[in-house]
């Protein structure tokens, strides 16, 4: 099995500018949707399947209110790679397809 190689600092800055919304912290990149719990489930359930699909998963915490995805790369001692961001793009349109976008 080949290891995802993980990517520079420049590469997480240009990868960061293509998912809006996607924090960094540290070796980990989220997102919180503020979304009501049977939404969040929803969500939950098609990126599980997605995830399920890629084979790449995020950390997934579900409250009353919202739903986090945290992202880090676990076959790359816990490191950023493109798998990440790309994981990230697809929970977004799923997001927006369930038309669960947060109400500012």
């Amino acid at each position: 099995m080949d290891v995802p190689r993980p990517l520079t600092e420049a590469e997480i800055s240009a990868e960061l500018a293509t998912v809006p919304g996607w924090l960094r912290d540290g070796e980990t990149i989220h997102r919180t949707y503020p979304l009501r719990y049977h939404a969040g489930v929803a969500v939950i359930v098609h990126v599980a399947d997605r995830e399920r699909r890629i084979g790449h998963h995020a950390d997934i915490d579900l409250r009353m209110d919202h739903v986090r995805f945290s992202i880090t790369t676990h076959d790359a001692d816990y490191r950023l790679t493109r798998a990440d961001f790309d994981l990230a793009a697809r929970i977004d349109a799923i997001v927006a397809a369930h038309q669960a976008l947060p109400v500012d």
